[in-house]
């Protein structure tokens, strides 16, 4: 047996009973150790899950499966008593559901990360070469990260021989991936004029760069990530459903929702919303409410290759979605 399997977390009844802190509890991404020890039963089921559904090598079935964790098992119900029917129990069977949902994201992203680095134990680290040439390319000054010179990228990229080390170092720290200059500037046109509100900001980058194309932003942020982010004045502390009922914006940006989040879902509900812009990756269990995505009728929604392509590097397989709210009928 896995040796976090071995005890049972004594947080993890604690947590239990109070839905909410689980709830908070895991948006701060905790580690697969952290997870496996204070819930080890989804832990063990998880596991079981994912190694058949690995073993079958079939990414269709590995999308089913992780969007099947959007679903209560058995219609999320208990028994009452002889005679008394059911009654629902969907808030803890949602629960369940979410604690394993992040298990299996996690698992997975600790998959990747040794695929990718070849690296199965021990620290990660570039060379000094290629930590320098990464650090002017891709950053103004420590992990603040700047605008990329597309032209610069190209050339420089593919000589650098540690690059697939770059998103495993940068990705504890809220940084999934780069803005290049042109994707900046056509982001910038996209939005225009109109008023627009950046959710789950981490450290405000995507509005930083906005603002200096001429686009007034607000950077919002619930501050979850406040043990491995640093959340400059600028991003206000708010979370999804408080930024948008205050400020009634007309453009929503979100840069990496996390898979399965249950924030996305206020922005579809926000009736001043027009267009719904989110950066994220081609896999479903990667990133965003692809459940939420599916379930609204208000916008069309569709990938936008172009703006795709400017997203760096190429390695992390990014995607730009773009949702336009349905034009309302005239009244007659």
């Amino acid at each position: 047996m896995d040796q976090l399997t071995k005890s049972r977390h004594p947080y993890g009844e604690q947590l239990r009973r109070n839905p909410k802190d689980v709830h908070r509890w895991l948006e701060g991404s905790p580690s697969v150790a952290e997870l496996a020890e204070t819930f080890p039963r989804e832990w063990q089921e998880v596991q079981h899950e994912l190694g058949q559904v690995l073993a079958e090598g079939d990414e269709d079935r590995l999308v089913a499966y992780i969007a099947g964790l959007s679903t209560p098992r058995g219609g999320g119900y208990r028994r009452r008593g002889s005679g008394r029917g059911r009654v629902p129990n969907d808030e803890q069977a949602l629960l369940s559901l979410q604690i394993r949902r992040h298990l299996a994201a996690a698992l997975l992203r600790q998959m990747r990360l040794q695929i990718a680095t070849g690296v199965t134990e021990g620290r990660i680290r570039f060379n000094l070469l290629n930590g320098f040439v990464a650090q002017k390319l891709l950053f103004a000054r420590g992990l603040d990260r700047k605008p990329v010179s597309l032209h610069w990228f190209r050339l420089v990229w593919p000589l650098l021989w540690q690059k697939r080390l770059l998103m495993p170092l940068v990705e504890p720290k809220g940084i999934y991936c780069f803005y290049s200059k042109p994707f900046m500037k056509q982001l910038a046109a996209m939005i225009g004029k109109r008023s627009c509100l950046e959710i789950a900001a981490g450290d405000g980058t995507l509005a930083r760069f906005l603002e200096a194309e001429g686009v007034s932003t607000i950077a919002t942020d619930d501050y979850s990530w406040s043990h491995s982010v640093t959340y400059p004045e600028t991003v206000l502390r708010k979370d999804a459903a408080a930024a948008l009922r205050r400020h009634q914006p007309e453009v929503v940006i979100c840069s990496w929702p996390p898979a399965g989040n249950r924030f996305e879902r206020e922005v579809f509900r926000t009736r001043s919303v027009q267009l719904y812009i989110v950066i994220g990756s081609h896999s479903e269990h990667n990133s965003g409410n692809w459940a939420d995505y599916k379930r609204q009728s208000a916008f069309t929604f569709g990938e936008d290759p172009a703006l795709s392509r400017l997203v760096l590097p190429p390695e992390v397989g990014a995607a730009v979605y773009v949702f336009r709210r349905h034009a309302e009928p005239l009244e007659k």
